[in-house]
């Protein structure tokens, strides 16, 4: 064996093993972003967005310590109401709504320790399954767009608000996460004692619906809140525009608290919309 063979065998040993030791460093260091929360481990079919994991740190706070973290959106769930306090996601720039998938059928969320509602519930209710985090804007994979479909991620809705003003709230939404490339969401029922059940758990119905935007550029942060009335209206969206405070009184749920404290309050307690486009 020459000089030049055996040399060429050191070298290719030793870059063996240094590929060795940074593909293990990678597999255990993992994602700093990500790395202090437990995402369940992705299907294999999954199509990866830019950046699926939704940032811990912009989590509003849980009222019910029963926080349930799906790859692509989180959520508090209370059990008392059999539903979502809130539910937190990104919505994404239009790239990641293209795919068409069919619809699944409603199953309870495995995630939930105490049970999230059946789907039969709603069944003869007179009200709608309303998606929280809609699967319209998680059709950047089917796991993703399936993940939806747990009762987590309903409440009961009347028809005519689920396709009428709320629905054209959503269509709004996917217009800003366009105009921004993303903006988080977190959505929800007003949730109380006193209000009207349906089915053996009594789901509770909620009087009105929420959404909270923030829309994060280069430090630069823009924040809206929704308080929608539950029933079906015309009226422009800008005139569902309240003070984030409002909600939060409203709901107990502490919104963005990773902000710093000068600049969220002065983002909750305006109800300027003049920064978004309507």
């Amino acid at each position: 064996m020459t000089k030049k063979t055996v040399l060429y065998a050191i070298v290719s040993v030793l870059v063996a093993i240094v590929y060795f030791l940074k593909s293990n460093n990678l597999k255990t260091t993992g994602d700093k972003k990500t790395s202090e929360i437990s995402i369940p481990e992705p299907k294999e079919d999954v199509i990866v967005a830019e950046d699926p994991i939704i940032k811990e740190e912009y989590l509003p706070t849980s009222t019910t310590k029963q926080l349930v973290v799906h790859p692509n959106f989180t959520l508090s769930y209370y059990e008392k109401y059999e539903q979502a306090e809130w539910v937190f996601y990104e919505a994404k720039a239009f790239n990641a709504r293209k795919s068409d998938y069919k619809r699944p059928f409603f199953i309870q969320d495995p995630l939930v320790k105490t049970g999230s509602a059946d789907w039969k519930n709603y069944k003869n209710s007179g009200y709608d399954k309303g998606h929280l985090c809609p699967a319209g804007d998680m059709k950047f994979s089917k796991q993703a767009f399936d993940d939806t479909f747990y009762t987590s991620n309903i409440s009961p809705q009347k028809k005519d608000f689920n396709a009428g003003v709320w629905n054209r709230l959503e269509q709004k939404i996917r217009y800003w996460a366009d105009k921004y490339d993303g903006i988080y969401v977190v959505t929800g029922g007003v949730l109380s004692d006193g209000l009207k059940t349906i089915g053996n758990e009594k789901v509770a119905v909620p009087n009105y619906f929420y959404k909270v935007l923030l829309d994060v550029d280069n430090g630069q942060y823009r924040m809206i809140g929704f308080l929608v009335p539950h029933e079906n209206s015309s009226k422009p969206l800008y005139e569902f525009v309240v003070p984030v405070d409002e909600i939060e009184r409203m709901t107990g749920i502490d919104f963005f608290p990773v902000l710093p404290d000068a600049i969220e309050n002065k983002l909750e307690k305006s109800n300027d919309y003049k920064a978004w486009s309507f």
